[in-house]
């Protein structure tokens, strides 16, 4: 198993398209997915099951760590009402998600002697939250490779969602069909980080 690396996979446009690119460069991938509590579990894993290639959909592995923001405020957590709330940047964060989402998938890869870690992360001008920042990323990335034998892999860390859509195009990714909002379990509010950065990249193609 360890000729494989681990793909952190949401169903997102970064990761999906990620999925396509690996495959692209001959490199296969076990596909992780992470509970934390998020309201649209249920639709992220769906939609993660229908864009991944076929061939990997059976091989998708959950973690869960839902417990951990089981009193957590977040509206990533707890859903908004669209209708009625008001709903700012600072209603979704989640404190310490990519710290968690990063190390877990490095200790699930040792624990398979897997030596490579994948995410798509990207250096969003949209998302608030600290350990959203191109920084941030690239200090988790030197810190997990000091102090352990897995290494994290950005590839897409220095590009924007209008580059990483380009390439889902190129290696025929279904980035259409992806799913990546954070106030809405069901259909994308259009307003949320994740949704602006989507929207933009796809109207720029």
């Amino acid at each position: 198993m360890n000729n494989k690396v681990i793909l952190l996979a949401s169903g997102g446009l970064d990761s999906t398209t990620m999925a396509y690119w690996l495959l692209d460069k001959g490199i296969d991938f076990i596909p992780l997915f992470i509970r934390y509590g998020q309201h649209c579990v249920d639709t992220e894993l769906a939609t993660l099951k229908s864009v991944l290639p076929k061939t990997h959909v059976d091989k998708i592995e959950i973690i869960d760590i839902s417990s951990v923001y089981k009193y957590s405020n977040s509206k990533f957590i707890n859903e908004a009402n669209l209708w009625e709330d008001n709903i700012t940047a600072d209603d979704l964060y989640i404190p310490y998600r990519n710290i968690l989402i990063l190390t877990l998938a490095a200790s699930f890869a040792q624990s398979l002697k897997i030596k490579e870690v994948y995410s798509a992360f990207i250096n969003s001008n949209h998302a608030k939250e600290i350990d959203c920042s191109k920084e941030f990323f690239s200090r988790m990335e030197m810190m997990l490779g000091e102090y352990g034998a897995i290494k994290i892999k950005m590839p897409f860390l220095e590009k924007t969602k209008f580059e990483v859509a380009q390439i889902g195009i190129k290696v025929k990714a279904p980035i259409g069909k992806t799913f990546s909002c954070q106030a809405s379990s069901e259909v994308p509010c259009g307003a949320c980080p994740n949704c602006v950065d989507r929207l933009e990249a796809l109207n720029k193609l």
